[in-house]
């Protein structure tokens, strides 16, 4: 969990279970799948989707604020941004580093298997 601003906005990023299915209900693709895709920026930065990013800002946002709290759709959650400064590499990568964390974790929670 973490805050990062956006458009002089402070927003809270949960990468959790609820984030996918957010994503999964909104877009109809899966995050995971789609930020795998991402990975290809190592290699050739013109691949860069603002829109696919931002999407995953949302969700996580979403999942942030959970299930008690009315939250918009995408399209209106994008309206209330003032701006999104994509050269600000510090909140682009807060926001990978969000979504890593909560999505590869990289052996965190896992159970040895019994025999």
């Amino acid at each position: 969990m973490r805050t990062v601003n956006i458009g002089g906005k402070d927003i809270g990023l949960k990468a959790t279970p609820l984030a996918l299915l957010f994503y999964k209900q909104a877009f109809g693709t899966d995050l995971v799948g789609d930020l795998v895709k991402m990975q290809e920026l190592k290699k050739d930065l013109s691949k860069f989707d603002s829109v696919l990013f931002l999407q995953v800002t949302w969700a996580m946002a979403k999942a942030y604020a959970g299930l008690k709290e009315k939250f918009p759709d995408f399209e209106n959650w994008l309206a209330e941004l003032e701006s999104f400064d994509l050269s600000d590499q510090d909140v682009l990568l807060a926001i990978m580093e969000e979504a890593e964390k909560g999505f590869f974790r990289r052996g965190a929670g896992r159970t040895k298997p019994t025999n």
